[in-house]
């Protein structure tokens, strides 16, 4: 699909849209059947096919807005969303962060960088690698895009109480965690990550 010209143009749905879309809005629910049942609470691998389900009822709703709204593809918006989180990384931490092939995350950069949502800048030691910033435009998709994802999260996570939440973050972050070996790179201690 082709963006937007200024990527910035209301949808057709005109400029209140976004505003006015609530997380319920996009989470489209509807009754739980038989078959969805037996898959989240019968399944050898109940953790993963839950996790798995949350992730695509997020996930699906939002990327398909960001296409229609920006034009962009999902590995595209990926790599605005992380510079929006740590400006200042290679293509290749995003694609190891992320689980993106490199080749991917290569194409997204190069058609991002064409549509001038981010700069490139060498490498102080190696001028392949890259570093990547997001320039004002792509610092404008970002904020237009943020509140959607917010509002999806918020509206995911209505049903725990906030002491639940913190629980669930903590737990969640003790088996993430424990996929790393070794310390965490030091611009992570400096740059905490954000709790949303």
């Amino acid at each position: 699909m082709e963006p937007n010209t200024d990527l910035l143009a209301p949808s057709n749905g005109g400029p209140t849209q976004a505003a006015g879309d609530s997380g319920a809005q996009l989470l489209g629910r509807h009754p739980l059947d038989a078959f969805t049942h037996a898959r989240l609470w019968r399944n050898p691998c109940g953790f993963s096919a839950r996790f798995n389900y949350l992730s695509l009822r997020y996930n699906t709703p939002l990327y398909g807005w960001v296409e229609q709204e920006f034009g962009l593809s999902r590995p595209e918006f990926v790599v605005v969303y992380c510079l929006g989180i740590m400006d200042g990384v290679t293509a290749s931490e995003i694609a190891n962060s992320t689980a993106f092939p490199k080749n991917t995350l290569s194409r997204a950069v190069n058609r991002i960088a064409k549509l001038g949502l981010i700069r490139r800048m060498e490498g102080a030691t190696d001028r392949r690698q890259q570093k990547l910033s997001l320039t004002p435009k792509g610092r404008a998709v970002l904020d237009k895009a943020m509140p959607r994802f917010r509002a999806l999260e918020a509206e995911m996570l209505a049903p725990l109480s906030l002491v639940e939440q913190e629980t669930l973050s903590a737990l969640m972050a003790k088996v993430v965690l424990a996929m790393f070996d070794g310390a965490v790179d030091d611009r992570a201690s400096a740059n905490p990550a954000p709790t949303s």
